[in-house]
């Protein structure tokens, strides 16, 4: 009996895991980064990456976007929680992406294979980014930004002033 609950306990946890992320980016995929394709020869790896777009450049027979790398959540989803990126890539897919609705700084997410790599210049610089031949893009909603009001009062219902020690 204990040893059916086991199973069925570890089932769910994995199928939970697995439910976390759209299933289009579920898979199992090299644990490299653009920057650390760039140093290295990595052509031909499975690649899971997102990021936010720098621009899209549609061709005539398909769609190339520009990113700036980052680090993925569970979900898939691009994290930003600090400055440091994991370099740039391009990634290209077969057919129209419109500009006006991948636009820059959205965040997406692409799976596909490292199929090369091309030399462009950012600034005066000249950069070697990676090329992945996308088999999916997924376009991520765009976050709403909430305010958050922080009160300094103290966290009794009364006020510390007037209510001295008898």
């Amino acid at each position: 009996m204990n040893a059916r609950l086991a199973v069925l306990a570890a089932s769910a946890v994995l199928l939970a895991a697995c439910a976390t992320q759209p299933k289009p980016l579920q898979g199992e995929f090299a644990s490299i980064t653009p920057r650390d394709a760039a140093a290295n020869d990595s052509t031909g790896a499975a690649v899971r990456w997102g990021g936010r777009i720098v621009q899209v450049e549609p061709q005539s027979n398909r769609t190339c976007f520009e990113m700036i790398s980052t680090n993925l959540g569970t979900t898939g989803r691009p994290s930003w929680g600090s400055d440091d990126t994991g370099g740039r890539f391009l990634a290209c897919r077969t057919g129209f992406y419109d500009p006006a609705v991948f636009e820059k700084n959205r965040e997406v997410t692409f799976v596909g294979r490292v199929s090369g790599y091309e030399t462009r210049k950012i600034g005066g610089y000249d950069y070697r980014f990676p090329v992945v031949d996308a088999d999916v893009v997924y376009l991520w909603p765009q976050r709403e930004t909430v305010d958050v009001i922080y009160n300094n009062y103290p966290p009794h219902p009364w006020p510390w002033w007037g209510w001295g020690w008898w």
